[in-house]
Formats: structure tokens, C-alpha cells, sequence
């Protein structure tokens, strides 16, 4: 008769795994991060380069389109740390309101902002380049305006929500305290590493 693992052996292994594999995903964020950092990088140069010549309209655009890099770069910096600090080191389970609106609203803060700067980098060129396509524009614009109040929306029926479920906010409150403490700590070690 072959042994099967104890329910809770079945549990700590699944959840080793599922560690291992968020793990993962925030690692490739973290190294997708860094390559849009790069072509960033590489497009301010070529906008700020003084030994090639190009028009000015041309170099505003490349800055501009080397910052909405940057932002989605921010953007995958934040999934990362949020899959890391929600998912690892807390281990939640992304059902009580205050976890909910607290995971939603670091994503949609850089997506707006994304998607904010496209509007401005595409209206940019299209004024410059082809004026009929700035119906485009405006409505990546307006695709921005609707998630930030519908993200407005959101955050106020959350806080009602959190009203009902005041337990829940007070553990919330208490990881995160544990977590600060930890950091603390970790953060005093790493400045004094003679000292325990």
C-alpha cells in the first residue's frame, strides 16, 4: 500500500512550489524592468546625441518616448515588488478589501500614468506627422481619464467595504507593522554588518 503525504506535508509542498513560481514571475518583471531601463537609456541617448543632427521636434519625441519606457519599466519594477511583498513574503490570499484595492491600486497608479504619457508622446507626433490620427491619441487619453474614474469609483465602494470587514483591516495593519519591523531590522543589520 503506497504512503500518501499528510494533508499538511501536501500543503507546505504546494506552497513551496507556488513560492518557487512567483518568484519567478517577479524575477522576469524585475529583469524586463531593467531591459526597458536599457532601450531607454539608448533612446535618450540618440535624442541627446550632439553629433548627429535631426530636427528638434524629432529629439523631443525620442524624450519622450525614452520616458513612456521608463514608466512601464516602473510598472514591472511594481508588479515585481507587489508579487514579492503580497504573494511571498505575506503569503495573502487577495480577498479582504483593503488587500484588493491596496494590489489593484499600485498597477493602476503606473498604468494611467502609462498610458497618460503615450497619450502626450502620440499627440506629439501625430501633430506633427499626420494630424488625422490624433483621434487616436485622444482616445488613449480618454482610456486613461475613464480607468482613473473608474479607479475612483473603485476605491470609494472599497472603503465602504472595508467598513464591513474591520477585521480584516486591523490584520492588514498588523503584517504590515510586522513587515516594517522586519525591514527594520534587516535595514540596521545591513548598515552595522559587525554588529548583530
Amino acid at each position: 500500500m503506497v504512503r500518501r503525504p499528510a494533508p499538511a506535508a501536501r500543503c507546505a509542498l504546494t506552497k513551496w512550489i507556488f513560492n518557487i513560481l512567483y518568484g519567478a514571475v517577479a524575477a522576469l518583471f524585475a529583469v524586463g524592468a531593467l531591459v526597458l531601463i536599457v532601450l531607454a537609456a539608448a533612446e535618450m541617448w540618440t535624442a541627446a546625441d550632439p553629433r548627429q543632427a535631426g530636427e528638434m521636434t524629432k529629439r523631443f519625441a525620442a524624450v519622450l518616448e525614452a520616458i513612456g519606457l521608463l514608466t512601464i519599466a516602473v510598472a514591472a519594477l511594481e508588479l515585481s515588488q507587489t508579487v514579492i511583498e503580497e504573494e511571498i513574503r505575506r503569503a495573502a490570499q487577495v480577498s479582504a478589501p483593503t488587500r484588493v484595492r491596496r494590489f489593484l491600486s499600485r498597477f493602476l497608479v503606473v498604468v494611467v500614468v502609462a498610458l497618460a504619457i503615450e497619450a502626450l508622446v502620440s499627440t506629439f507626433t501625430f501633430v506633427h506627422e499626420a494630424p488625422q490620427n490624433l483621434f487616436q491619441s485622444a482616445m488613449i487619453a480618454f482610456a486613461a481619464a475613464a480607468i482613473l474614474a473608474a479607479w475612483g469609483v473603485f476605491v470609494h465602494l472599497n472603503g465602504r467595504a472595508e467598513e464591513l470587514e474591520p477585521e480584516a483591516m486591523a490584520e492588514v495593519k498588523r503584517e504590515d507593522e510586522k513587515l516594517d519591523e522586519e525591514d527594520g531590522k534587516q535595514s540596521s543589520s545591513d548598515a552595522h554588518p559587525l554588529h548583530p
